[in-house]
């Protein structure tokens, strides 16, 4: 991953970031041309501190066959997103950008056992079911052992031994001041969910930029109280 230097996020921050989305793209080579597939995944620790991405693909998915445990896999993960027009800018003479989060891990892959298998599909729903609270965790125990191990026998899981972390939240750190604000601003204007997303980052990366606001937001109630 190309990442100028302003952009350029820690592997704990880039680990941590990947972790909470827990979703991306997972991309191999098979010989002529990449494949690739959008899945759910869990990050984890091997004995040594190595991290790991485990996730899983249906057994007919091209996927399944190139993960030999030797290959090189990468496994991009987006956050949100948004387009910066020029003419939310302060200064002159800018151009158009796009703002945005990215951690792409990269290393090699191997199938897991079935008794492996069984443990990543219930550490998986546990993971997202948990986004729902206070609804009751689906679990696979509600299921009927025979259709359970049905579907398992459609599936093939997957481990990622992660070898490199990269990572690149770009949110316009290299403005001044004054056009950092002026784009979190206009961004939080929108209607787009992505670009509510990227003027929240903005505004806690650097709180400074946006100091001057809220003293003018003080001075203005203050005014706004004086009056009869």
């Amino acid at each position: 991953m190309y990442t100028p230097p302003p952009f350029k996020c820690d592997r704990a921050a880039s680990l941590a970031f990947a972790q909470a989305r827990g979703f991306g793209n997972v991309c191999a080579w098979d010989g002529k041309k990449p494949i690739a597939s959008s899945l759910p995944f869990y990050l984890t620790a091997a004995n040594d501190g190595t991290p790991q991405a485990l996730f899983h693909l249906a057994r007919h998915n091209p996927l399944a066959s190139l993960a030999d445990g030797a290959s090189s896999w990468l496994l991009a993960v987006n956050g949100a997103d948004a387009y910066v027009s020029p003419d939310w800018y302060v200064s002159p003479d800018q151009v158009p950008t796009w703002l945005y989060q990215a951690v792409h891990l990269t290393g090699t892959v191997r199938r897991l056992s079935d008794d492996e298998l069984a443990v990543q599909v219930d550490t998986l729903s546990a993971k997202f079911e948990n986004w729902l609270v206070p609804k009751q965790p689906w679990t696979s125990s509600k299921m009927t052992a025979g259709r359970l191990d049905g579907l398992k026998k459609a599936i093939v899981g997957l481990v990622m031994t992660v070898e490199e972390v990269e990572g690149s939240f770009k949110l316009n750190q290299h403005k001044s001041e004054t056009d950092y604000a002026a784009i979190a601003g206009a961004l939080a204007l929108q209607t787009d969910a992505g670009a509510h997303r990227i003027a929240q980052l903005m505004r806690e990366a650097r709180p400074q930029a946006f100091a001057d606001e809220g003293a003018f937001a003080d001075e203005t109630n203050k005014l706004e109280r004086s009056v009869p």
